[in-house]
């Protein structure tokens, strides 16, 4: 997990080339790397989707998800978090922790996951490990513990010093780094080594008291104790181990391994997972034993070409096999696994079962959701499911042929059931589509999949903001309908009072008496005004929070009908709003914004700048939380804007709140717009 650009896809790929798994290296910008497999990848040269593979090193296996470093693809990092065990935060070592790094780090926060990190990119100009290391103190609240002293540094990186073992290994020049040498200290790095050295012992020992102890007696530490010291306190999240290298120049990449197999938890050393029987409430454990009853979370549901539907699982107890029969608890229905299926990226390999802690990919699902709980039959348990961010744009989609009509819809519903975090929805005002989701490349993603995926043409443009109309004064008026041109006419004659109804809709009062007008007329009346009120009385908008009482009317024997009655409500609502001084109302939007506190007045400048109001903020470690009420006609490109402001290191999620009245002049300038 890290930043975009900081060379997650990149480690990933040599971890995959040293344990065997791949036999050719995969270059992020020749569009080649395994783990980017999708065309959108290849081309932009950034990780869109997190994909999963597995490898093998030191007779361990090790369950690896490359995920994105786009703010847009939040989605992916989430669901990864929730589902490993543990994680390496890489790290640019000239940029160090940088925006999108603070955003994954509080992710991982969230879920509690054991980290260490990786400062990569060491033999780049202004490469420099110290500064790094620093700013994941201060940045990130971290417990940053180097436990390597990087050789040199730019084009002189030649290699990192063990400070648990005392080893220095340098990389052989001559094939790419892939081979090499284990010597002794470097004497001119001597004295910063035992330097580290006793402030990593002293930092490791803090966190175990057998440790301290001994530290305090000033007995030695064994590189063994010294180990199983760093695992317990990684475990526990309260120190993060820092190593270095260059992923690119194949530097530093199989100590990282050995630290994954030394420092990072398998899934027994977590904390046992706990769920949740769905009837009593009552919290169930789900301890990794694969004789347990299965519990298994449906994270990530992806569509393969070859396969079909794919969800893939992290069996966190029991095991499944192939062919078997499980509930999902979500639904209470019962689901059965076709075939299982172990992913490395968009490649499969059939396998027969799987175990406690495995991530597998299972076919033949139909109807698990992501977040869902797969269990036993005989043990229903519903584990805890994801955090799904809610959209923050959203553009109208409509398709460019007739043709294309029919496949889009389809075509929406799939990718919104893969990416929980892109939503669809129809606004019936204006009969547009609307696509929502994290940012402007993740709908631009979504638009380029449409058509290379599905084959459907689509325009995008930018959604209008679904004002209301209401009135602010009370009205009566008197309005015949009559019509005659030969045969039977129409009559239909209504006297109607008006009021504001504020927040409590529309709502219609029959007080009509002695059967001015007969009782079967009195509906045709009231559908007459509600459609007239859904086109709009000043400005074409829906109109809201109007009270409407039928108060006196009249009718003939032979031209009246419900039609004629019909037409005296719309007409009638027409005439009396426009006399109840009628006025906009626009939709309010609540925006909570996460800044940094060194860009807070920006932010909070910016805000006031959209008619914003802030309500309430709060201090958290770090960064200031302000929640305001904003106009949603304010809004559009604000995630851009936002960015811009704060070099990315800002967030904000916003939702609709409530109505109100559009200031005067907008209102003026809208209503012109509109004629």
């Amino acid at each position: 997990m890290a930043h975009i650009d900081a060379g997650k896809t990149t480690t990933t790929e040599r971890i995959l080339f040293y344990t065997g798994v791949s036999h050719k290296i995969g270059e992020v910008h020749d569009g080649e790397a395994t783990m980017d497999w999708m065309v959108q990848e290849q081309e932009r040269g950034i990780t869109i989707t997190s994909a999963a593979t597995t490898c093998f090193w030191r007779e361990h296996r090790i369950n690896i998800i490359d995920t994105p470093g786009h703010v847009d693809f939040t989605m992916e990092v989430e669901r990864a978090l929730r589902v490993l065990d543990g994680a390496i935060a890489v790290f640019d070592s000239v940029a160090g922790v940088e925006p999108q790094s603070e955003t994954v780090w509080r992710q991982a926060d969230r879920y509690k996951v054991p980290r260490m990190a990786f400062v990569n990119k060491m033999d780049r100009i202004g490469a420099d490990f110290f500064r790094c290391v620093e700013m994941m103190k201060t940045r990130l609240g971290a417990k940053a513990v180097p436990l390597q002293l990087p050789i040199g540094a730019e084009d002189d990186f030649e290699g990192v010093v063990d400070l648990i073992e005392g080893k220095a290994y340098i990389y052989d020049h001559l094939d790419h780094g892939a081979s090499f040498t284990t010597t002794d200290v470097p004497a001119n790095l001597q004295d910063q080594y035992e330097l580290m050295r006793a402030e990593m012992i002293e930092a490791i020992a803090e966190e175990d008291e057998s440790l301290l102890e001994k530290y305090m007696a000033d007995e030695p530490l064994t590189p063994e104790e010294l180990r199983e010291g760093v695992r317990k306190a990684t475990t526990n999240l309260t120190i993060c181990p820092v190593l270095c290298g260059t992923a690119f120049r194949n530097k530093g990449v199989q100590p990282l391994l050995d630290a994954v197999v030394d420092y990072l938890p398998s899934p027994l050393d977590v904390v046992v997972m706990k769920g949740m029987d769905p009837k009593t409430e009552e919290p169930i454990e789900c301890p990794c034993d694969d004789d347990e009853p299965l519990a298994a979370l449906a994270f990530k549901l992806m569509t393969d070409p070859f396969v079909g539907h794919l969800t893939f699982l992290r069996l966190y107890s029991g095991k499944i096999e192939s062919g078997a029969t499980f509930m999902n608890a979500a639904t209470g229905k019962k689901e059965r696994i076709g075939r299982l299926l172990k992913m490395h990226a968009n490649k499969r390999e059939e396998i027969k079962e799987a175990y406690a802690g495995d991530i597998v990919a299972a076919v033949g699902l139909k109807n698990v959701a992501t977040g869902d709980t797969l269990c036993d039959l005989k043990r229903a348990v519903v584990l805890e499911s994801l955090d799904i961010p809610e959209p923050v744009i959203e553009v109208a989609i409509e398709p460019k042929t007739k043709a294309d009509r029919d496949t889009l819809s389809a075509a929406l519903v799939k990718l919104a059931k893969e990416d929980p975090s892109f939503r669809v929805k129809g606004d019936e005002e204006t009969g547009q589509t609307l696509i929502a989701g994290m940012g402007e490349l993740h709908l631009e993603i979504i638009v380029d999949r449409l058509l290379r995926e599905f084959n459907v043409n689509a325009n995008v443009g930018a959604p209008r903001v679904a004002y209301r109309e209401t009135i602010s004064a009370p009205n009566k008026v008197d309005v015949k309908h009559a019509k005659q041109s030969g045969g039977r006419g129409q009559y239909g004659h209504v006297v109607i009072e008006v009021e504001p109804n504020p927040e409590n809709g529309y709502e219609f009062v029959d007080e009509i008496k002695g059967g001015v007008i007969p009782k079967e007329y009195i509906p045709a009346v009231d559908k007459g005004i509600q459609d007239a009120m859904k086109n709009g009385i000043s400005a074409g908008f829906p109109v809201v929070d109007v009270k409407v009482k039928l108060v006196f009317g009249s009718f003939h024997e032979v031209d009246s009908s419900e039609q004629a009655f019909y037409i005296a409500g719309s007409l009638a609502i027409k005439e009396a709003c426009r006399g109840a001084k009628p006025v906009l109302l626009e939709p309010i939007m609540s925006v909570e914004v996460v800044t940094p506190e060194d860009y807070l007045g920006d932010v909070m400048g910016d805000l006031n700048g959209r008619r914003g109001r802030v309500g309430e903020m709060e201090a958290r470690t770090g960064v200031q939380v302000i929640r305001s009420f904003v106009p949603l006609s304010e809004m559009f490109g604000y995630a851009t804007d936002l960015r811009s402001k704060t070099q990315g290191r800002a967030t904000f999620t916003m939702q609709f709140d409530h109505y109100e009245k559009l200031p005067n002049n907008l209102a003026e300038e809208l209503m012109k717009g509109n004629d």
